[in-house]
């Protein structure tokens, strides 16, 4: 293989670059789902909002879910690459421990005991996708 060919798939098979391209993509997908939640958001206001207002509104519900999304993305990109690298085996596992821990990373905020119940709720959230992505015959198709 050429050198730069070699070079190329060890940048993209790395651990921060992993991270980062899902911070990118989640924080499109946060915006995507953030210009929809805003767009059928009822919004509670005894007068009605002006365009610019409304505009305004739109602009805080899409940055804020892109960050959300962008964040979460990067930190289980990255738990789960280093899982992976560690172990050195790509399995279902390596994506439930870092639901788990990306959860408790987040839960940790609002306490111990939400800490638990968030790693619990993202690693079998983790481990649920992951078995859908392995056996739907949407991703594998017969053949």
């Amino acid at each position: 293989q050429p050198r730069e060919e070699v070079i190329m798939t060890s940048v993209a098979e790395s651990c921060p670059f992993r991270a980062c391209m899902s911070f990118v993509v989640g924080g499109a997908l946060g915006g995507f789902i953030g210009l929809f939640n805003s767009s059928i958001a009822p919004h509670q206001t005894a007068v009605q909002m002006t365009t610019r207002e409304t505009l305004i509104d739109m602009r805080k519900t899409i940055v804020s879910n892109a960050k959300q999304f962008a964040t979460i993305g990067f930190m289980f990109a990255g738990v789960e690459c280093c899982i992976e690298s560690y172990r050195a085996k790509s399995d279902w596992k390596n994506s439930v421990y870092a639901g788990g821990v990306t959860g408790a990373m987040i839960g940790y905020r609002a306490g111990a005991k939400p800490a638990v119940f968030s790693a619990a709720g993202f690693a079998a959230f983790s481990y649920a996708i992951d078995y859908f992505m392995h056996t739907s015959s949407l991703f594998n198709p017969p053949g």
